[in-house]
């Protein structure tokens, strides 16, 4: 197809289903940067979101892929065993948190929070879930019947797996029992404790799943009170507890999983998008005495577990869990977020700036408080305007996130904050 062709086509030939951020054609990437048809160079700070975490074309990653390529590419896992598998999970028990030693592969993080629905139900022979409201765990269907971050996932498509309740996630700025952070008595953990008295029966809960960092509900940093508490709470029902760390496993809030940033383990976490090093893999992790009641056929995968994905991903794990490497995140994310504080001080309209790592956010808002997913909006076309590519999340919308590599040079964090601040000055004065 010619320039002009390409830049025609995607409406004619592709379901509208997809929502779009923007109508670039990109022919190549390189590190922290795309190059669109035309040749324009813009510096992504969405990564795929959050899949690649050492940017575009990591030669460590590259050479994986080809190597695997050439030696062996797509055998079902349920057939033959392959080395890259294997070696790769053997890594990740080395650093997997709470003696999680027991590991499934799939393809995408819906897939493994639907396998990991699977396998609570299964083991514990209950059906109720506890999900958490603003949450987002994936579109197929399982998965978008405990997603609660935007009704347009679950609009049209009732009804939903049965025996779901939605708890309040501890979301400070916008608590939903009038807290703030030095006054909070753990009100949301407490409903979800009456929720136990009037509608949902403890005995019937398998599982209690949680992102310990809230991804497309607006990356809200839970306290850490909350979140021990909330373990103590599933140990107590006798479900499990499900960790969903598909955005932020592998590094992405400067540990390994985000779970170690806290005094609590899960039973079972769920990883996706970094963990196949660019390629499509995910990972129900969990311990061999609970993997071990999931018997043979019990669960299943076509492509799950591909040779390439295992073995970038292998190259992958080697690199971020080092931990010069996973200093260097921290260190990078503090320095990044005390300059976005800055503009909290500065500019009425930043209702919030939080992270971890490099996952971090600012939070948009009206005078009244209320959200402003329209300021937002406009901040990311000026930034797009000028080379520079940032998605929203949240409930509203109003919500900047920044997903840069985790290997992104100080400079380039700079950068943005430069195109950040000429935006906030421009906009909030219009």
């Amino acid at each position: 197809m010619d320039k002009n062709r390409l830049k025609s086509a995607y409406q004619e030939l592709f379901a509208p289903s997809l929502k779009k951020a923007t109508d670039l054609v990109v022919d190549r990437a390189e590190g922290p940067y795309l190059y669109g048809i035309d040749g324009d160079r813009y510096l992504d700070f969405v990564q795929g979101i959050a899949v690649n975490a050492l940017g575009h074309g990591h030669p460590a990653l590259v050479e994986a892929a080809l190597g695997q390529i050439r030696r062996l590419g797509h055998v079902s896992f349920n057939l033959v065993t392959y080395p890259q598998a294997l070696e790769l999970a053997e890594e990740l028990k080395r650093h997997a948190p709470g003696g999680l030693e027991a590991f499934f592969l799939a393809n995408t993080g819906a897939e493994a929070v639907d396998g990991a629905l699977k396998l609570a139900r299964y083991v514990t022979g209950r059906t109720s879930i506890v999900a958490f409201r603003g949450s987002f765990h994936g579109r197929t269907m399982g998965a978008a019947s405990v997603t609660s971050s935007n009704v347009s996932f679950r609009r049209h498509y009732a009804p939903f797996m049965p025996q779901v309740y939605f708890a309040p996630y501890p979301y400070c700025l916008r608590c939903s029992f009038g807290r703030k952070p030095d006054d909070c008595g753990l009100e949301c953990l407490e409903y979800l404790k009456q929720d136990l008295n009037y509608i949902i029966p403890g005995e019937d809960v398998s599982a209690v799943l949680f992102e310990p960092v809230m991804g497309e509900g607006g990356y809200v940093v839970p306290p850490g009170p909350y979140v021990e508490a909330l373990g103590r709470l599933a140990r107590d029902l006798g479900a499990l507890l499900i960790f969903d760390e598909v955005q932020t496993g592998l590094g992405r809030t400067g540990r390994l999983f985000a779970s170690q940033h806290f005094d609590v383990q899960p039973d079972v976490m769920c990883l996706g998008k970094a963990v196949g090093g660019g390629f499509p893999l995910a990972v129900i992790a969990s311990r061999r005495e609970i993997m071990e009641k999931w018997p043979p056929g019990a669960h299943g995968t076509t492509f799950g577990g591909h040779p390439v994905a295992c073995a970038t991903g292998l190259a992958l794990l080697k690199i971020v869990s080092r931990p010069d490497f996973l200093a260097a995140v921290r260190e990078k994310g503090e320095y990044f977020r005390a300059r976005l504080l800055k503009f909290k001080a500065d500019y009425p309209a930043v209702a919030d700036v939080r992270g971890l790592g490099l996952m971090n956010a600012l939070e948009l808002a009206k005078a009244d408080g209320s959200p402003d997913p329209d300021l937002a909006g406009r901040i990311t076309n000026r930034l797009r305007e000028k080379k520079i590519l940032l998605l929203t999340c949240g409930v509203k919308g109003n919500v900047i996130r920044f997903i840069p590599p985790l290997n992104v040079e100080q400079r380039l964090l700079d950068e943005v904050i430069e195109a950040l601040a000429e935006a906030l000055a421009v906009l909030t004065k219009a």
